[in-house]
């Protein structure tokens, strides 16, 4: 692990890379969890960086930030805080990003984000950002020193009306500063591979970072993408309640995916793993002893 380094540059010295995402717990027992979790992982996964997410309208500002400090400060992670234009004024934005700056933070991931709960359409901040390239070149005009992770959609973006828009829109992100892309997760690889192609033909040439969460359910599988293989319909569809059987097709499927991935090109994966850390342990634990992401 390292500490207060860009992951711009990570991304460039070190392959694969490795990654996972926390998000700021709501309660006390979420809030014991996410400790335990990171112990487990700084210990077991060892990943090269984490991230923390942000709530709507800034619902977790404070959470975030606390959090965010807790696993750089005492678990030692290089942490990357999320960041996004729901419900802040340029001016809430820039006093959030000048907080995370003088606590020693130099990677954050700018996003637009999703409409409060709620509500199902973004409604800008009268004086703040419509879209995550103005955060970005906000960012980029304002501050020093960090480099900036955009979300990209191997499966398009819901809003966007076909994939050309949506790579359109991402590369107005990368043009306006973002250093690197991390995916949405996806179970297809054959989408994160066109989505790869589709950014170099369009110009987009920072890394492209998959993300991936392994599969906890059926339900969980098929309400978070739109594509589930048939193969791996099929299996989980056989599976039934069976959680055992669940679970090993949900490792199994992630490191396939993993494999696939590492060999095609990908410079890394980052892990989704909902403050829990048995399944990212046991999929590392697989793949370090096929030899890949070595234990440092």
């Amino acid at each position: 692990m390292t500490s207060n380094r860009p992951i711009s540059d990570l991304l460039v010295s070190k392959n694969p890379v490795l990654s996972v995402e926390f998000f700021p717990p709501k309660d006390e027992a979420g809030g014991e969890l996410i400790v335990r979790t990171a112990l487990e992982i700084k210990e077991q996964v060892k990943p090269d960086f984490v991230s923390i997410t942000y709530g709507a309208g800034g619902s977790t500002r404070e959470r975030t930030f606390r959090y965010a400090k807790l696993l750089k400060d005492e678990y030692g992670f290089e942490v990357m805080p999320h960041l996004t234009c729901v419900g802040s004024s340029k001016e809430e934005i820039r006093e959030i990003v000048s907080e995370w700056q003088d606590a020693g933070f130099c990677n954050i991931m700018a996003l637009r984000g999703d409409p409060p709960k709620g509500e199902t359409e973004f409604r800008p901040h009268p004086d703040g950002f419509h879209y995550a390239d103005e955060l970005v070149a906000f960012l980029r005009d304002n501050f020093s020193g960090f480099s900036l992770g955009v979300a990209g959609y191997p499966e398009v973006h819901p809003e966007a009306p076909d994939a050309a828009a949506d790579l359109a829109n991402l590369k107005r992100k990368v043009d306006a500063g973002g250093s690197f892309v991390t995916t949405q997760l996806f179970y297809d690889n054959s989408y994160f591979r066109s989505f790869v192609d589709g950014c170099r033909a369009a110009g987009i040439a920072v890394p492209v970072l998959p993300g991936l969460m392994p599969i906890r359910s059926a339900t969980q599988a098929r309400r978070f993408c739109k594509h589930v293989p048939a193969e791996l319909d099929a299996a989980l569809e056989e599976a039934g309640d069976d959680k055992a059987k669940v679970h090993e097709i949900g490792i199994d499927w992630t490191c396939r995916q993993i494999r696939e991935l590492l060999a095609w090109g990908a410079p890394g994966v980052h892990l989704y793993i909902m403050n829990r850390s048995r399944m990212a342990v046991e999929v590392l634990r697989r793949l370090r002893a096929e030899g890949l992401f070595r234990a440092e």
